[in-house]
């Protein structure tokens, strides 16, 4: 697959969109230039002893909690965890792929099911894909955000080459009614089928995605938050707070047992 032609698919369906949806102008930015750039930031604290299991609930596991965080993050693990990640994540960045194919597992098992670690992942939004992959992934109950996610970075380049052979239906997309754009962006891509086949039925993904306002808050969201917190590439990860210079999981593994989870 081109990533140069993927990058055309992706900035022809970005443009489009930011007719009706101005705040997509600066993700567009972001995207084909800072995807998978490093962040720029201070380390995590460094705890001179490793902190103690926290058990989960009677019966329960902390890889399989989840709430959605007043942020409109999706935190997975025990929420009064000592240590803290964060990761600002784009649903059509390689190296958000590379990372969750990489460390989700590991994260979960080694990480988050200590009680040690919470994980909390938010969508830093591209382009009009992405706006719309992160509407799906949020249609259906908050515990299915994280596997839905994980489903797209496992599968990405199914997902954009389906997107990148079918340009002029994306293209004719962007010329329906308001309502029905995000519907037909999915349509197109083969994104309806995709999350069909993974429990999401065609019939809720075109509810969720024919709401207009509450898809459109996702990129306002993401924009307001990357401002804020100097997010300018994706993944980018915090630990406690602190944006961190790597998003390398070799790396970040060590600063987690630096801060106590070893």
């Amino acid at each position: 697959m081109s990533f140069t032609n993927d990058q055309k698919v992706l900035q022809m369906i970005s443009t489009r969109f930011r007719r009706f949806v101005p705040a997509l102008a600066l993700p567009l930015a972001l995207a084909l230039a800072a995807c998978g750039d490093s962040a720029e930031g201070e380390g995590p604290a460094v705890s001179n002893k490793p902190l103690a299991e926290i058990p989960a609930p009677e019966g329960q596991q902390w890889s399989q909690m989840v709430q959605v965080t007043e942020d409109d993050g999706y935190l997975v693990g025990n929420p009064d965890a000592p240590i803290k990640l964060l990761e600002y994540a784009s649903l059509t960045c390689g190296a958000c792929a590379n990372f969750t194919q990489t460390a989700a597992e590991e994260i979960k098992a080694d990480y988050v099911d200590t009680g040690r670690v919470s994980y909390e992942l938010r969508n830093q939004v591209h382009n009009g894909i992405d706006l719309t992959l992160a509407a799906l992934v949020r249609c259906g109950n908050p515990e299915s955000f994280h596997p839905l996610s994980e489903q797209v970075w496992r599968n990405f380049e199914q997902v954009m080459g389906t997107a990148q052979q079918n340009a002029a239906g994306l293209e004719a997309a962007m010329t329906r009614p308001e309502n029905e754009r995000f519907a037909a962006v999915a349509e197109s891509a083969g994104l309806l089928d995709f999350f069909a086949s993974r429990g999401l039925s065609r019939d809720q993904a075109r509810t969720c995605l024919a709401d207009t306002e509450s898809v459109t808050a996702i990129a306002e969201r993401s924009d307001a938050q990357s401002a804020e917190l100097d997010v300018t590439g994706t993944p980018t990860f915090f630990i406690n707070g602190r944006k961190v210079d790597t998003n390398n999981w070799e790396q970040l593994q060590v600063m987690l047992q630096e801060a106590g989870a070893r």
